[in-house]
């Protein structure tokens, strides 16, 4: 009975880790990394890492915590051990250094390589050969689950891309982890806290709830709030979800959200991501680290020539201008035309890569490489034309005279398609470089739309092959 006693005892000693610290864990590089977990209140815990000969040693607090700081090494693919003694030793082994990125979001982040309900990925057979490629990204998927109060451990493992295990990778993810790799040579780690169908209120904490949202934020207000939707309460993801991770280090978060939020009034998304994001940065502890989404694609929402989609794509970009060390992919051409109703569009690997383009031109000094969508400058009305002016280059993806998407109104304010094509006029002035918009129905026109609608498909382009953002030059109801 004693020696039961004592055995139980050393088995609670033991130091305990989070899921999250374990075997094929990547870590940021060059950096003080964060490692913490739990053992008995007062007890000393010494950490050692195979890459130098530094040991930290740290003390268990009342609650039993503790969290040590290490410096990382520089990446590479060579396997590292960290042990933990607390008088006894625990290692994990095969852990690289590399960097560490965090994808967030609903379920066109948490999107499988092998897709949803039997709908994988553009050229997914493809992807899963050339996945033995690519085994220095790993990924760990954080379960979706709610709580009402924060949680700081969930059950998951790492995982290493192979040809048997890339398919449960987030697609837009494992892109964007695969471009990195081609292009950095080093490891690439994923951490996958998402969940399907959630908004940005399921994202953030208590205190932010009750402060700026008339959002519940007792467990049967949130019941109640939303009862069908298990998915769409606020608060509870965020603890159970997303609360396990903040206390690694990571490089950035990439964000891909936003259909849940369809039909918020005026600037409340935008302002709400805004606040997410700073509290994300806050509890992260790691200063402005970059913040990269995605725009929600063409989506029927129920009518194609509503505008409620592109309403929540507006808020999107400004989201994107008023959140510091952030930017926004355009997915405006990464829809089939017969998509119209498929929320999970199969284009994920140029969302992937396009962050990673942005990742890497903004954060890894790739300056040539190009990330920016052109985006609406001005406009001028002449002769019954509007002329339009763009940022960031562009060029039409079909013969000028072809160019799709755009719309025109009147006083009227009924909105009819317009014929739109390139115009230039050597000798500079201020229709240089212009797209030139009319309509026989608007003669005197005085607003421009462009993919302004749930689903519409433009083809203005960029010299990066990089799509026009959606926008509007009115603020009509």
């Amino acid at each position: 009975m004693c020696s039961m006693a004592l055995l139980g005892m050393s088995v609670q000693a033991k130091v305990r880790l989070p899921h999250l610290i374990g075997d094929n864990m990547v870590i940021q590089q060059q950096t003080d990394v964060r490692l913490w977990g739990w053992d008995e209140p007062g007890k000393s815990v010494t950490v050692t890492t195979s890459w130098n000969n530094d040991v930290v040693t740290v003390k268990t607090g009342k609650d039993g915590k503790w969290l040590a700081k290490v410096r990382s090494p520089k990446a590479s693919y060579d396997p590292l051990t960290i042990t933990f003694d607390d008088g006894e030793q625990t290692t994990i082994k095969d852990v690289l250094a590399g960097e560490v990125w965090v994808c967030a979001g609903q379920s066109n982040m948490e999107m499988p390589v092998k897709g949803f309900w039997g709908c994988p990925v553009n050229n997914y057979n493809q992807v899963v050969i050339d996945a033995r490629q690519h085994a220095g990204v790993h990924s760990v998927k954080i379960p979706s689950i709610m709580r009402m109060e924060p949680q700081e451990d969930a059950q998951c493992e790492w995982r290493v891309c192979s040809p048997s295990t890339v398919s449960e990778f987030s697609a837009t993810g494992y892109f964007f982890a695969r471009t990195m790799h081609e292009a950095l040579d080093i490891p690439i780690g994923l951490i996958e806290a998402n969940k399907g169908g959630s908004r940005v209120e399921s994202w953030l904490t208590k205190e932010n709830l009750q402060k700026y949202t008339k959002e519940p934020t007792d467990s049967m207000g949130i019941v109640n709030f939303k009862p069908e939707q298990d998915y769409h309460r606020a608060m509870l993801w965020g603890n159970g979800t997303f609360n396990p991770i903040l206390n690694y280090t990571v490089k950035g978060i990439l964000f891909y959200q936003g259909c849940s939020n369809v039909g918020d009034p005026g600037n409340q998304y935008s302002d709400r991501l805004k606040l997410l994001v700073e509290q994300w940065r806050g509890q992260f502890g790691l200063g402005e680290i970059p913040f990269y989404l995605v725009e929600i694609a063409p989506y029927h929402y129920d009518d194609v020539n509503a505008v409620n989609g592109a309403l929540l794509r507006e808020q999107q970009f400004r989201a994107s201008q008023i959140i510091p060390n952030s930017s926004l992919v355009c997915t405006n051409d990464l829809v089939y035309p017969y998509e119209t109703t498929q929320i999970h569009p199969a284009q994920k690997q140029q969302v992937g890569e396009r962050l990673a383009f942005t990742a890497l031109n903004r954060d890894y000094g790739f300056e040539q490489v190009l990330y920016k969508s052109s985006s609406y400058k001005d406009m001028m009305v002449k002769d019954g034309k509007v002329f339009i002016h763009l940022q960031d280059n562009y060029h039409a993806d079909a013969p000028f005279e072809m160019i799709e998407g755009f719309e025109v109104a009147g006083d009227d304010r009924q909105f009819y398609p317009a014929t739109a094509r390139h115009f230039w006029q050597p000798g500079g002035g201020y229709w240089d470089e212009a797209i030139m918009i009319s309509s026989p129905q608007v003669p005197h026109p005085v607003a421009v739309r462009y993919c302004f609608r749930n689903f519409q498909l433009g083809n203005v382009k960029n010299a990066a092959n990089l799509p026009l953002f959606p926008f509007r030059t009115d603020q009509w109801e």
